[in-house]
């Protein structure tokens, strides 16, 4: 008699968990210090970007606090560009587990994000408490709207990073274009100014940019009197689903091919 077998749903389950166990021996180690540089090293930028800023500047663009006003921006960011690309080598680094019939491209991206999206929240909380705690602050914030940021970028990071999944694995130049493409995206995205005093037709070309969005709606739920009347979370969710769908459908078609490359 054949023993019965598990329900998918199930196996699948603790195949993911498996897969974010040996992420976080992998990636942080079985220390706590791995994880704590995880929370220095955005600590660390803040606080590089906060000095070089404030001789330049009396004030930032918005509030009077600008280790609060870069961290509403580069955490966002960091969200973004980090989950995007652990989840664009999810095949590379679970590759020798993918000959293993219980194991998916699925499970191996859906273990990656969920592994960098929880480590995230974790880095989010203590380096905004912390800068509330030392510099006392008294601001009124919106926590959906900051929640909200954070999910826009987690979905952005998801579906960019699943499209290049596909895109690294079976071209390994676009690795290199990519990088080319994407370091202009730091001075882009509105992490050291606001997209209000962009002066036109520069501020309708920055708007295509979802990372604009991003950082915009989180600033949103830091500053009480902020608008950012142009953020679109659809626009944003709508580039993440269009880029995670294409993703699938190409990985699901090809990543045998890329395994077995």
């Amino acid at each position: 008699m054949r023993a019965p077998q598990r329900p998918r749903s199930l196996a699948t389950a603790r195949t993911i968990a498996a897969l974010m166990l040996r992420e976080m021996s992998t990636t942080y180690g079985r220390s706590m210090l791995g994880y704590l540089w995880a929370v220095l090293e955005p600590v660390a930028g803040i606080m590089l970007m906060t000095f070089i800023f404030s001789f330049a500047f009396r004030a930032p663009p918005i509030g009077t606090n600008f280790p609060l006003f870069y961290a509403s921006g580069i955490l966002p960011f960091m969200a973004y560009m980090d989950i995007g690309q652990k989840i664009s080598v999810s095949l590379r680094f679970s590759k020798s587990l993918m000959f293993y019939p219980g194991v998916t491209f699925i499970d191996a991206i859906v273990a990656r994000f969920l592994i960098n999206a929880l480590t995230f929240v974790m880095v989010a909380v203590i380096v905004y408490g912390l800068i509330f705690l030392v510099f006392r602050l008294n601001a009124i914030i919106d926590l959906p709207a900051i929640f909200l940021a954070f999910a826009m970028a987690f979905a952005l990071g998801l579906g960019i990073g699943t499209l290049n999944c596909f895109l690294l694995s079976s071209y390994p130049l676009w690795e290199r274009a990519w990088a080319v493409i994407t370091r202009p995206l730091f001075i882009v995205s509105c992490i050291f100014y606001i997209f209000d005093s962009i002066p036109e037709p520069y501020r309708g070309w920055l708007w295509w940019n979802p990372l604009v969005h991003i950082i915009g709606q989180a600033r949103k739920g830091f500053y009480a009197t902020y608008d950012g009347a142009y953020v679109s979370p659809l626009y944003v969710f709508t580039v993440s689903a269009v880029t995670f769908a294409a993703g699938l459908l190409l990985l699901r078609r090809y990543h045998r091919d890329i395994v077995n490359f």
